[in-house]
């Protein structure tokens, strides 16, 4: 896997409280048609943390299933508890075609042990690993020091860059740019990254917009910048909105709006509120995707 291109962070859609495999077949079909490059189940956005660990082999099954070894599969498969990381890898691997390690959250690791940590998952493992980097969500932030260690080790083989610091990921791109893949993790990022090195993007976005992602994307990556500026642009404002409350909140409101499954999620997460769903259908209908 070369990690180029536009992945999405595929949502797990629900009905009446399990897992909803033919919406979830479907997803992955609407993703293949409109151009997604590569699929990522059990991110952040498919709320594993709410998931069995029979409902998260249900999901790789199901995803496994219907991409039919048309795109690669990367499976999410972090934790804050390195020993159930590694069991959480282990299983992983038996579906997927690399994984996606968000950094140990809650726990509050230091670069040591952040090393220590994606060290112990990659013995486990013969998969390739993509760090996950969103300090916003774990409260800590992998240091592109800390990325070089792991790069020059072989112990990652990319890295999804959700800091929002741009002279952060600048300078992981300096440092690490030649040994592994840059991967913006912010959809309103993924010109500005492809601009220094990047790789593409996973996207919460794509969810929604395959299209719109997926040639944005590609705009970039071959120096098209006046169509991926353009793109980006037009982008942007769905973003903010995909964001106005807590990811996924938004996008399986917007998904359960365009047909693809019930707007159903699992405490503690909620439904969107009723004033930010009426700013997301506006604009959704300015993109006449209603």
């Amino acid at each position: 896997m070369n990690f180029s291109g536009s992945g999405v962070a595929l949502i797990t859609p629900f009905a009446d409280g399990k897992i909803d495999v033919a919406a979830l077949a479907k997803l992955v079909e609407f993703q293949i048609d409109n151009g997604t490059d590569y699929i990522v189940a059990l991110g952040t956005t498919g709320e594993p943390a709410t998931l069995s660990r029979d409902e998260r082999m249900l999901v790789m099954e199901t995803v496994k299933k219907a991409i039919a070894g048309r795109v690669p599969l990367v499976i999410g498969c972090g934790c804050n508890n390195t020993a159930e990381a590694v069991a959480n890898a282990k299983l992983a691997s038996q579906y997927g075609d690399a994984l996606l390690v968000v950094t140990p959250y809650y726990n509050k690791c230091t670069q040591k042990g952040l090393i220590a940590h994606y060290t112990a998952i990659a013995d486990a493992t013969s998969l390739p690993i993509i760090s996950y980097n969103v300090p916003g969500r774990t409260g800590v932030n992998m240091l592109p020091e800390t990325v070089k260690a792991l790069s020059d080790g072989g112990i990652i083989a990319a890295i999804k860059e959700a800091s929002g610091n741009m002279e952060q990921i600048t300078e992981t791109a300096r440092l690490c740019g030649k040994k592994i893949a840059l991967i913006s993790g912010d959809d309103a990022l993924v010109l500005p990254i492809a601009s220094i090195g990047g790789k593409g993007v996973i996207s919460v976005a794509a969810n929604v917009v395959p299209a719109v992602v997926a040639n944005l994307t590609k705009a970039a990556l071959t120096g098209d910048y006046n169509t991926a500026r353009a793109l980006q642009f037009e982008l942007n404002p769905l973003v903010k909105l995909l964001f106005c409350e807590v990811n996924p909140i938004p996008v399986k409101a917007a998904c359960s709006l365009l047909g693809l499954c019930n707007n159903e999620l699992r405490l503690p997460l909620t439904v969107i509120e009723a004033g930010n769903l009426a700013r997301l259908k506006t604009q959704m209908a300015e993109m006449r995707l209603l």
